[in-house]
């Protein structure tokens, strides 16, 4: 059973990989933070999978936390996008 938990969990992570490389080739702001959520949600399926494996519950939190982390960047990033957006309509209305 657990060849199984791990073959699942490179096949996860060789899909990330995957759509990692087609995503961050785009220059775009919004297509780079999918990147990262998406480095978030597959790195911790594929932790999660392998924790199972070798009955290690310190994978699990390690997960716990990779999805975190990805959460509060994508808040950010939001944040910040809203900020910006906000400077750049006031700088136009000074300069009109």
């Amino acid at each position: 059973m657990a060849e199984i938990l791990i073959g699942s969990a490179f096949f996860i992570l060789a899909v990330t990989a995957l759509g990692l490389f087609k995503v961050l080739r785009s220059g775009i702001a919004a297509e780079r933070m999918m990147a990262v959520q998406l480095l978030g949600s597959g790195g911790a399926a594929a932790l999660l999978l392998l924790g199972t494996a070798s009955d290690s519950a310190a994978t699990s939190d390690v997960a716990l936390l990779l999805t975190l982390f990805a959460a509060f960047s994508c808040a950010a990033f939001t944040l910040g996008e809203a900020d910006l957006q906000t400077m750049v309509s006031e700088q136009r209305k000074d300069e009109a």
